[in-house]
């Protein structure tokens, strides 16, 4: 029987919780996770896991923040000043903002907002948390060429990007 390594493309259920046993993120109810094993589409400790597993196997994992959504940098949280979002028409907590800079984009997270001024997180939501996940594998199989090379669902033009994958033959 097929086991999950690199190349494989991988349909998997998962219900995601922190530390306290809240549920984070469910594809309950939902639409699986569908990736490429090894193309880095996947939180690195997570896709670790994966590895070896094949299709019917359910698993606990506890993933370390390092391996998850990294660890947690306070120097990403800054206070600004209210009224360098007056070109926004509304603000409020948990609005994410892309900004840039020479690193390039940036989300930031509104975690706090006073009279005059309004915090911004750059660090991700999940950063600095242990992750728990209980994870079912439903579907495995090649990648094709053209999906390791553009991707999963990308839309070469050809109309069908969800049953073609991106492949070069339609352009």
């Amino acid at each position: 029987m097929q086991t999950i390594n690199e190349n494989k493309v991988v349909t998997f259920e998962y219900t995601l919780k922190n530390d306290s046993g809240e549920i984070i993120d469910s594809s309950t109810n939902g639409t699986p996770i569908t990736y490429i094993h090894g193309s880095g589409n996947i939180i690195p400790g997570l896709e670790t896991e994966l590895e070896g597993k094949k299709v019917g196997d359910k698993f606990h994992a506890s993933i370390e923040p390092e391996d998850g959504y990294g660890i947690r940098y306070e120097e990403l949280v800054q206070t600004i000043e209210k009224d360098r979002l007056s070109h926004l028409p509304k603000i409020e907590i948990g609005m994410q903002l892309q900004a840039y800079d020479e690193d390039g984009m940036q989300i930031l997270t509104i975690v706090d907002i006073a009279d005059n001024e309004v915090t911004l997180d750059g660090n991700h939501p999940l950063s600095g948390q242990k992750l728990h996940f209980d994870v079912e594998i439903i579907d495995m199989r090649e990648a094709t060429e053209d999906e390791i090379e553009f991707g999963l669902n990308v839309d070469c033009g050809c109309g069908d990007a969800n049953s073609c994958g991106g492949c070069s033959g339609c352009n």
